[in-house]
Order: structure tokens, then C-alpha cells, then sequence
């Protein structure tokens, strides 16, 4: 009884260093497992706990002040919009969560308590992603919906007026109801410990996490956990196979992956094969006649002299390659160009700037950032005064423990000193300048490619509206790079350039990263402290350079350049299909440029990875 902790008083192991010092004076006190709910501006001190400032005043010594965690100790923790929290608070749950355990380690004190809770979360998906660290620490995802019948939608609204007149009434009208229920939980968690799981449906259990290519092995787990606990809900004393098929889909909903990452695409069939080969080969096959009907039917479908020759291996091109889709030669026609549709959009995965020290300024809603004016979210406070942001709760906890020390006779009741102040650290989010490169030569139009690139690249587009952020455009096409775009705010006015883009010619990767280049230093000269974002769609098989080297070798060598500048985020969209023979150059090309690399379709966000985790 009176610990703050709510230790356990028949485990001494967890118990907290106060009830182990005093544990021949307990007296056990039993109370209902609390709901506790963590607010979404509680501070890093409230939720971990920190200095008893009360105490500190009027006795001059240092003591613990227990936090959120302690109170929910052996009971729930509530956080309503999860999903919006600040993240140095999710570290701290994610921490406490992993290990049942709360250090605390500021302002001249160590404390450790126990902090074994329940974490309940709520959130509306349409406000933003959940970290991925986060989503994996909740065992059970339930999907709430609006309910699509009538009466059921009629009873509803009656309920609530109900509620609202006499809630009292409205409670004890379901008294008996919770009762009973709360009966049968009562029963079911006695008879817990006795429930058993069979070996084979272990078996069971891991075949459905495999088969639906979960990370790590924590749903395996939770999966047992939720199907003993539903098996003693319904009074067995063996878990079954209905039990485990009734709880899977909450186990596996929020942890489900459409592909497993670290395995290579499955080979298409022998028809894909051949076209593949056909479209992408070089220029010596392009000079021949097609050899039967497949190769012919798949020339077709394609633009005549359209498509980029591919590089027979890295850095070497043959010399009739570079002639494929370049400047027009004397009795030669101009490749053609043609403009493709944008293809399907889909909500994107979140990509935002690896965390810094660096203050900045500006608005938007993507990345978050330290600020140096008196605005955004106050996270935590640092010795000194440089920016008049006076930390006036950080400053008192500081001088507290001196202040008997410090008081005189007829002085003031609080003395305060210069190594006493604390200045606030604040945090909000500013949008980012993106710039997208685009690969608009001919191979892009090869098999849909430039439509499904135009899908993804509107896709970005309308999540950039969203985040304010400021967007520019650079394509690159037969020997040159074109400026689409300077950097703007209108995001629709770049939608409409990338609808009307047109597609055909060679592909001039070193031009197109020079370009990238130069719009990203004019951008940066303006505002020095800027994290631009520079996202290359491309298949990185290039084959016109500015120079004398081969053009991938100068494409490359470019890029290992332009990665020096560490204040620039690079992103690689890979749109090579995948086939029997991949030669992997977008790839190569985000490891030269130290970029984030993924391939289009990686870009939907119902993938559980960030393209960009912030640091």
C-alpha cells in the first residue's frame, strides 16, 4: 500500500527500490486495474517521471517523481491518436515496453521501477502512419468501421441521446450485462495458467505466420498468447483449431506483408521471358529481322526506334548502342516521342529527412526539425539562454535542491543563479523541397513502364500537397536534361507538366543527375539550412554521355559527387521489371549516390517499412 509504482508484493524481483528497502513494513492493499491514459502533449517528465520539485523546495533533497508508466504498472496504458505521438515519448514506451522495466536517469537522480502494462491505442489511419517499431509492439489490431445498416445506425443514435439525458440511468441499464461478462473474464483468468496448446497446432500457428510472411517471430507468439486466452474465455482447458482461426485475423492484420523483402522476385513465365529479352536487348538484335512471331508481335506494341539499349555489363557499351536513339544521322528519321496516360495513384509510404540538430525554419507538415523561434512543440530543455526561450518549469527543478543552501534571512523565497537557467529545446514539422528526376527515354515506354512511373510519381505528387511541401521537375531524354519545373508550390501545376511529358530517345543519366545537381545548390545557397529530397525514376541503364567515359561509368562516377553533400536526401525508384536477366544498374546507382533504393511498386504504403527512417 502507497507505493507509487504499484509493485507486486509477492515479487520481489520487480518490486521498486523503495517497497524492496521497506519490505518488512508492507501492507497489501488491493485495488482494480486502472485505465490510464497518456495525453498526447505530456512531457518526457511526465511519462518516465523525473525530480519531486515540492519536495526539493522545502527539504532541498533530491527524490523521484514516478510518471505515467508507474501508474500503469500492472495495469493499461491508453493512448488515444497513437499514431500522432511525439516520437522521443514512443521511444520511451517502446523502451519500457521491451524490457517491463523504467529507468530513470536526470537532474542528479537513478531511480528504477517496474512497468508492466497493457498498451491500448486508437488512431484514424487518414492522420497519418503508425511507425513500424510501434505497430509491432501492439498484439491484437481490431478494424473499426461505420456501421452500414440502418437500423443498427438508428439504435445508435437513440443510445447516445440516451446516454446524454441520464447517464447514470443508461449505465445500470447494462449493469447486469457487465456483470456477467466481467464474471467470465474474472473465471477465465483463474483457469488460464491451466490451459494447454498442443504441439501440432503450434505447428499450425507458425505456418500461418510464414504463409503471410510476418517479421520476426512476435506474432507467433502473440498468436498462442491471444488463443489461450480466448480458449479459458470459452472454458477449455486445450486450445483447438477454431480458437486459433477465431484470433489469427487480429494477430495478423496489422502485420500481414504482401511480399517477403529479402526474397528475388518469382521468374515470370517462358512468353515474359522472351519479351523481355526482346524489348530491352541491345542494338545489334534491334538491326536484325525478328526471329519468330513472339519477337515480332512484341515490336508491335512499341514506338519503332523507341527503346534504350541496355549496357551488356557495367560500364561497357557497344558502339551501335550509342546510336539506337541518338541525334539524327544523315538519311535517318528523329526517334519518335509519345506521351503516355498517368497510371493508377496509391497512398505512398512516408518518406521524410533523417532527424539533425540543425534549427530551422519554415512550414509544412513532413519532416520533423528543431526551431529556433518561439514556436512548435516544447520536447525537452538544455543548459544556457541563448534564444530568450526561458525553460521556467526545467529552470526551478534545477535550482530547487540548492535553495536551503542559497535562502537568507528576509530574502526571496526562491534564489535563482545563472547555471540554474534552462533554455526549451522546441520541435515542429516543415515541408521539404522534392525534386524529381525522371528517366523520360525510350525504354520507359517498354511494357507500360512510363504510365506506371507517372502513376507513382502523381502519387508523391498529391502526398507532397498534403505535406506543403515545394516541388521541381527534371526529365531527361535523348542527349540532354530538361527543366520541367523550378522549385514551386504548385503541386497541380506539376501534376499537369508530368501528364503532358513526353517520352522517346536515348538516355542521358549523367545529364540528368548534373541538372538535379545544379537546381539542388541554387536551392540551397538560397536557404542553407534546407534538406531537399531529390527522388531518380529510372532503370539506370544509361547510354549517352556528357563527356569522353562510357556513360554509365561517368553516370556513376557523377553520383559518387554529388553524395558528398550530406545535406541532401537521395531516393532511387528502380522501374526495371524483373526477369531472368536484371543487370541491376538503379540499384548500383543509389549505392554510389548513398541513396534509399526500392522498386516501384515498393512505394505503396501498405508496406510495414519506411523509405527514410528517421534517425
Amino acid at each position: 500500500a502507497g507505493c507509487p509504482c504499484f509493485c507486486d508484493p509477492d515479487d520481489r524481483d520487480k518490486m521498486c527500490e523503495k517497497c524492496r528497502e521497506q519490505e518488512s513494513e508492507h501492507k497489501i492493499q488491493h485495488q482494480k486495474v486502472r485505465v490510464v491514459t497518456l495525453p498526447l502533449n505530456a512531457t518526457e517528465d511526465r511519462v518516465a517521471g523525473g525530480i519531486d520539485f515540492s519536495l526539493a523546495v522545502r527539504e532541498g533533497k533530491r527524490s523521484v517523481l514516478p510518471g505515467l508508466l508507474a501508474d500503469a504498472n500492472r495495469s493499461i496504458l491508453y493512448v488515444d491518436e497513437v499514431n500522432l505521438l511525439d516520437d522521443h515519448i514512443v521511444d520511451i514506451i517502446l523502451d519500457a515496453a521491451a524490457s517491463g522495466e523504467n529507468r530513470i536517469e536526470r537532474e542528479g537522480i537513478s531511480f528504477k521501477h517496474p512497468a508492466l502494462f497493457v498498451l491500448i491505442g486508437t488512431m484514424n489511419p487518414e492522420e497519418g502512419e503508425l511507425r513500424p517499431q510501434l505497430l509491432d509492439r501492439f498484439g491484437l489490431c481490431v478494424d473499426v468501421a461505420g456501421e452500414p445498416e440502418i437500423e443498427k445506425r438508428v439504435e445508435l443514435i437513440q443510445r447516445r441521446e440516451s446516454f446524454d439525458l441520464d447517464f447514470k440511468g443508461f449505465i445500470n441499464r447494462f449493469e447486469k450485462e457487465n456483470h456477467q461478462v466481467a464474471k467470465q473474464i474474472a473465471t477465465a483468468m483463474e483457469s488460464l495458467a491451466g490451459v494447454r496448446c498442443p504441439k501440432h497446432l503450434r505447428t499450425f500457428i507458425s505456418e500461418l505466420c510464414t504463409k503471410n510472411m510476418v517479421a520476426g517471430h512476435r506474432a507467433d507468439l502473440v498468436m498462442e498468447q491471444a488463443a489461450r486466452a480466448y480458449a479459458a474465455l470459452q472454458g477449455h482447458f486445450e486450445i483447438t483449431t477454431d480458437d486459433i482461426v477465431k484470433i489469427a485475423p487480429f494477430v495478423l492484420v496489422h502485420r500481414t506483408r504482401d511480399a517477403q523483402p529479402s526474397l528475388p522476385p518469382p521468374p515470370p513465365d517462358q512468353s515474359e521471358e522472351k519479351s523481355s529479352e526482346e524489348t530491352d536487348d541491345d542494338t545489334n538484335e534491334q538491326e536484325q529481322p525478328p526471329d519468330n512471331k513472339e519477337s515480332g508481335g512484341e515490336q508491335n506494341e512499341q514506338p519503332e526506334n523507341v527503346t534504350d539499349e541496355e549496357p551488356q555489363t557495367s560500364g561497357e557499351q557497344p558502339d551501335k548502342a550509342d546510336q539506337a536513339d541518338g541525334p539524327e544521322q544523315p538519311g535517318e528519321k528523329s526517334s519518335p516521342e509519345q506521351i503516355f496516360e498517368v497510371g493508377s495513384t496509391f497512398a505512398v509510404k512516408k518518406i521524410v529527412s533523417p532527424r539533425d540538430r540543425i534549427s530551422r525554419r519554415g512550414s509544412g507538415r513532413r519532416s520533423r526539425t528543431r526551431v529556433s523561434l518561439k514556436q512548435g512543440r516544447y520536447i525537452k530543455s538544455t543548459p544556457g539562454n541563448r534564444n530568450g526561450d526561458i525553460a521556467l518549469d526545467a529552470t526551478l527543478r534545477a535550482a530547487a535542491p540548492h535553495q536551503l543552501a542559497r535562502k537568507k534571512k528576509n530574502g526571496p523565497a526562491l534564489v535563482l543563479k545563472k547555471e540554474d537557467i534552462r533554455e526549451k529545446v522546441r520541435e515542429k514539422r516543415i515541408g521539404n523541397f522534392l525534386l524529381f528526376t525522371v528517366d523520360a527515354s525510350g525504354s520507359m515506354g517498354a511494357r507500360g513502364r512510363m504510365a506506371a512511373s507517372k502513376g507513382a510519381i502523381m502519387s508523391l505528387l498529391l502526398d507532397a500537397y498534403q505535406k506543403r511541401d515545394k516541388v521541381g521537375m527534371i526529365s531527361f531524354r535523348k542527349n540532354e536534361a530538361f527543366v520541367n519545373l523550378p522549385p514551386t508550390s504548385s503541386v497541380e501545376l506539376a501534376g499537369k507538366l508530368l501528364a503532358e511529358m513526353p517520352v522517346g530517345g536515348r538516355t542521358p543519366l549523367s545529364a540528368g543527375l548534373a541538372a538535379a545537381h545544379e537546381q539542388v545548390r541554387n536551392y540551397l545557397l538560397r536557404d542553407p539550412s534546407a534538406r531537399p529530397i531529390v527522388i531518380i525514376i529510372t532503370d539506370g541503364k544509361s547510354n549517352a554521355a556528357i563527356g569522353d567515359q562510357k556513360p554509365v561509368e561517368e553516370a556513376f562516377d557523377f553520383a559518387v559527387k554529388m553524395a558528398a553533400d550530406q545535406r541532401v536526401v537521395y531516393i532511387v525508384v528502380d522501374t526495371e521489371e524483373p526477369g531472368l536477366v536484371n543487370f541491376g544498374l538503379a540499384g548500383r546507382l543509389a549505392g554510389a549516390l548513398e541513396a534509399r533504393y526500392f522498386k516501384i511498386e515498393e512505394l505503396k504504403a501498405d508496406q510495414l517499412v519506411n523509405i527514410i527512417k528517421e534517425k
